[in-house]
């Protein structure tokens, strides 16, 4: 990205020094001219070279592609022959030669493709074949390598590349053997069976395939000799060459290779069961042509792009440079402090610099909106503040606890007396807390603790109160005297109506990364139409229970964010459940 940047501003000097200029229409005009001169140079070169890379690896995985359906083809048909010798050895029976020879029989009737099907014993001696033929002594079968590799290794597939088979008398067939050793049932000998299939099979499966106008395929065995070649007739008399090590060294793949001058693809392919491989060759020179045809498309794109790109900067400057020195204008407003503008965007379409405009508009907007919230936001905290200090002396609660204490005194109710007065120093002493607003959970359950014995007193044991905290809450912190108000509703809007004895639940636990506030009462509830809003009315002095939920649910969000807060469940002749959550704070 920098290198960009500096690439840029040395065409902008260079421009500005050669021409002398200040216009930023020019300005703009020549830079973009330049640069789509540097960039046509530059793509039309990538251009060339990538499409000569791609068209190159296309004609790899096109020659690749084609040699796999040769290698799947020759493999398929050398597996059908496996087949057959399979077949014929699971049914080697030394006492029933009869069943043997009707096997080989149908099997030679419904393969074409099979020249000879034989079975020869230890000695080298034919067991059953089929076509019959007579047996041409002078081929000492058990002095072959075939043979004697067969006993050797009894059970697998013996591939014999073409060659002329000469066993019976008069007939020299061109084939490809697939021989096999099996140990006979019920006896110790090893008898070997042979396949003879036509050449002529797999020299049609490789002649199909064409690699452009001079590719071929060949096919080597593991030794290196030529299995098949469409010119192995000129190979074989020395006027042609083939560099058959370059393919038995290298793994399968495609590789690039020069021979006597010519740029040449060789793609290799192993086939499974023989080893053999099949070789393809196809020609670079083929595909040197097509790169004549893209230079020429690339220089005609070129110079039309050239033209456009040239018109299209005279037109473009002439649009942005108005909007630019306008948006330049009001930047410099707001730089010293005015953020009452609203930039004027006469230009037609939508372009970039339209949209810069309309989000340098949209931003002064989001600035003003923000300082507007901000103060709001801070209004709003000084009221919810202001509320809390009003309630940490209540008067009237103040009030009617002395009134109590004056009543109980009067009545020598000495021990109640000093209950209320001790409850009634620790509700204030926590109220006040130094001016804190964060105290521990352990300090605003004792306060809320302190309330409860007040007010049980003045009701006369009319509600009773439980409080439970998970111990490992009670060290962190919470904003205090939250949990005053709401159970202040509990008592003066659930409890006090009740015939019954009423009953007040406190809890307080860790859920997840939060600590969750919970104040049950058994009271009548509260009606749907009240619930639904009882969050967002404003709160007053005869319903708010003090601070009031509305001020106590303000004040959480506004000191640790909107997902936090006040929730309420409420059943009618049952009761109201209050659930406040706080961030878990250290």
């Amino acid at each position: 990205m920098s290198r960009n940047l500096l690439f840029f501003k040395w065409i902008y000097k260079v421009i500005r020094n050669t021409f002398k200029i200040d216009s930023i229409q020019s300005v703009i005009s020549l830079s973009f001219t330049a640069v789509t001169i540097f960039a046509l140079v530059f793509v039309s070169a990538t251009l060339y070279s990538v499409f000569s890379k791609t068209a190159e690896r296309n004609a790899a995985s096109s020659t690749q592609q084609i040699i796999e359906q040769v290698n799947l083809n020759l493999d398929s048909y050398l597996k059908e022959m496996m087949e057959v010798s399979s077949h014929i050895s699971s049914n080697l029976d030394i006492n029933n030669i009869d069943n043997l020879s009707n096997i080989l029989s149908v099997t030679t009737g419904i393969r074409k493709d099979i020249v000879t099907l034989a079975v020869f014993n230890e000695n080298g001696d034919i067991v059953v074949c089929n076509p019959y033929n007579e047996y041409d002594k002078n081929y000492k079968i058990s002095e072959q390598k075939w043979f004697q590799d067969s006993l050797n290794n009894v059970g697998e597939y013996n591939f014999i590349s073409p060659h002329v088979q000469r066993i019976f008398v008069g007939m020299r067939p061109w084939v490809v053997s697939l021989c096999k050793g099996t140990n006979v049932p019920g006896s110790s000998e090893t008898w070997v069976v042979m396949v003879d299939m036509n050449f002529s099979v797999m020299e049609q499966l490789c002649k199909r395939v064409s690699l452009g106008n001079r590719g071929y395929i060949y096919v080597i065995d593991e030794y290196g000799d030529i299995v098949y070649h469409p010119q192995q007739q000129i190979i074989y008399v020395g006027l042609k060459h083939e560099d058959i090590q370059f393919a038995l060294k290298n793994d399968d793949g495609s590789y690039y290779y020069d021979l006597m001058g010519e740029r040449r693809i060789i793609t290799i392919n192993t086939v499974n069961y023989t080893n053999w491989k099949i070789v393809g060759i196809s020609y670079l020179d083929e595909i040197v042509a097509d790169r004549k045809s893209l230079s020429t498309l690339v220089i005609f794109i070129s110079i039309f792009s050239l033209l456009f790109v040239i018109a299209a900067s005279l037109f473009v400057s002439a649009k942005i440079s108005e909007p630019i020195k306008n948006l330049e204008r009001q930047m410099k407003k707001v730089e010293s402090g005015n953020f009452d503008i609203d930039i004027d965007i006469d230009v037609q379409g939508d372009d970039e610099v339209k949209r810069l405009s309309r989000a340098f508009n949209m931003m002064v907007k989001r600035i003003r909106s923000l300082m507007e919230q901000i103060i709001s936001e801070q209004e709003a905290k000084r009221k919810s503040e202001l509320k809390a200090l009003q309630a940490q002396i209540n008067p009237h609660f103040l009030y009617n606890t002395l009134d109590s204490i004056v009543w109980m005194n009067e009545n020598k109710d000495y021990v109640g007396v000093t209950t209320m007065v001790v409850a009634l120093s620790q509700f204030f002493r926590i109220s006040i807390s130094r001016g804190r607003e964060l105290i521990t959970v352990s300090d605003e359950i004792e306060h809320i603790k302190s309330y409860l014995i007040i007010q049980k007193i003045r009701y006369k044991n009319k509600f009773k109160f439980s409080i439970e905290a998970q111990p490992e809450a009670l060290g962190y912190k919470t904003l205090k005297l939250i949990l005053q108000p709401i159970v202040e509703n509990a008592i003066y809007h659930g409890v006090e109506q009740l015939y019954d004895e009423g009953i007040i639940k406190i809890n307080v636990s860790i859920d997840g990364d939060t600590i969750l506030f919970q104040v049950t009462d058994n009271g009548y509830g509260i009606k749907p139409d009240i619930l639904k809003d009882i969050l967002n009315k404003k709160a007053n002095e005869k319903d708010s229970g003090g601070v009031g939920l509305k001020n106590v649910n303000e004040r959480i969000k506004l000191f640790f964010g909107e997902q936090y807060g006040i929730e309420i469940d409420s059943i009618l002749d049952v009761g109201t459940t209050v659930n406040l959550r706080i961030p878990i704070i250290k």
